[in-house]
């Protein structure tokens, strides 16, 4: 699969000075306004801190309906997820996995998020490192994504 046309526009950055990041025995920290605590900042929780941003504030959704890196089982094997929304009803809607800016988005990714979403059967993924996101419709029955040129408001 080709991502290089699938590519959308979301200007995550612009988000960049609404984090707030504060420094506790030499470590750098973020502010996750879903779990309500400072964690550690790393590139990846950077990219997701800025997804949740743009979720909340542009895409106008509910802080209650996110839910940030819980674990899941599969195969027997414990997993954790990086972003799912829900929807009114409290299922599964959107499944997010975020990396990086300096890590690729492949196939790779996509297997990753597709294994995840195995268990979780959300209708909607995206998978961003922050320089290039992807908003694709998972077709479960034809085991095949079809992307979208942007993610709609909700």
């Amino acid at each position: 699969m080709s991502l290089s046309d699938k590519n959308i526009e979301l200007d995550l950055l612009k988000w960049k000075d609404k984090m707030v990041i504060s420094e506790k025995d030499g470590k750098k920290l973020i502010y996750d306004p879903i779990r309500k605590k400072n964690v550690l900042l790393q590139p990846e929780e950077f990219v997701r801190q800025l997804l949740i941003r743009w979720l909340t504030e542009e895409g106008n959704i509910h802080k209650n309906r996110i839910q940030v890196e819980k674990m899941l089982m599969l195969n027997g094997l414990t997993r954790r997820f990086d972003v799912v929304v829900y929807d009114p009803y409290v299922q599964p809607y959107i499944l997010i996995e975020c990396k990086a800016p300096e890590v690729l988005v492949n196939q790779t990714t996509f297997d990753q998020i597709a294994m995840y979403n195995m268990k979780l059967e959300a209708p909607y993924l995206i998978v961003t490192n922050g320089v290039k996101t992807y908003f694709a419709k998972m077709d479960h029955i034809c085991q095949k994504y079809h992307f979208f040129d942007q993610v709609p408001l909700w």
